[in-house]
């Protein structure tokens, strides 16, 4: 089971997800492709080839929902993996995780099920910052907590995004500070790393019409027929990966594509992306 789950956690997908409702009648398909949770270290090195050829996916837009580093000194790594991505001119927004703050420490799995983890300042912190401007030249946009706006195909997408309320340091910001610029908008997104429910629901009250977010890897490994056992956060377990709403909005959580260096293994929750297509 071990090899198995070691071989999973490689095992690279790309999920199609039709979602309507979210956008204004006679609103053409607006497509976004969500990845998250890269978590990249040497042991993800075949991860490069996955991305590059959803590259040649049609979609308007592509989110990656943080903790895009899984170890010390991958920061130009990740740039360069992500980079085909935008190479043609679409957009890319990213988010942030504690992860691409401070590097991974080994971690007894256990303590999963007594609550969510704690995250371990005072480890080596990461070049976060040489990843952002790596990121903004090659066509990302890295947003903290705050509101922002991004041009695609047809119009604009609104958005609301929060820094990782995984991490204690972090303050919710207030609604207000979530609103996007003023003018029309495709559809208002509302972007954070971790979902826990009160994130969310500053979310949804910053008027956002589509939530996305990562950090569960789906339970990671999952009893067939039980599902996740675990999340990391005070989101209900079966909403802990794909799509489901929260407060009437649809909420889109990314099973993600790597993991922890110390536990990399996954069962019955392969790794992937989601090309989300937004429909009337």
């Amino acid at each position: 089971m071990l090899a198995y789950g070691f071989l999973e956690a490689h095992w690279y997908r790309l999920r199609h997800l039709h979602l309507t409702g979210v956008t204004a009648p006679g609103t053409p398909p607006l497509r976004i492709l969500h990845l998250s949770d890269l978590h990249l270290s040497p042991l993800h090195r075949r991860l490069g080839d996955f991305l590059a050829g959803l590259a040649a996916e049609d979609y308007d837009l592509v989110v990656a929902t943080g903790d895009l580093l899984g170890d010390r000194d991958m920061e130009e790594q990740v740039v360069a993996m992500l980079a085909p991505l935008t190479a043609d001119g679409r957009p890319g927004v990213a988010v942030l995780g504690s992860n691409d703050f401070w590097a991974p420490r080994p971690r007894n799995p256990l303590t999963y099920f007594t609550g969510p983890s704690e995250v371990q300042h005072g480890g080596v912190r990461l070049d976060t910052e040489a990843m952002v401007a790596g990121l903004a030249r090659t066509g990302w946009t890295t947003m903290r907590s705050g509101g922002g706006n991004v041009a695609v195909r047809g119009g604009v997408v609104g958005l609301s995004a929060i820094d990782d309320p995984h991490d204690p340091a972090t303050t919710l910001p207030d609604v207000a500070a979530l609103a996007p610029p003023a003018g029309p908008t495709l559809v208002h997104v509302g972007l954070v790393h971790a979902p826990y429910v009160d994130a969310l629901d500053r979310l949804v009250d910053a008027g956002a019409e589509l939530l996305l977010a990562g950090h569960t890897h789906g339970g990671q490994v999952r009893v067939p027929g039980v599902g996740a056992l675990v999340d990391n956060c005070d989101l209900p377990l079966n909403k802990a990966r794909g799509a489901s709403t929260h407060r009437g909005v649809p909420l889109h959580v990314s099973v993600g594509l790597g993991t922890s260096k110390y536990a990399p293994v996954r069962f019955g929750c392969r790794p992937e992306a989601t090309l989300l297509t937004l429909l009337p």
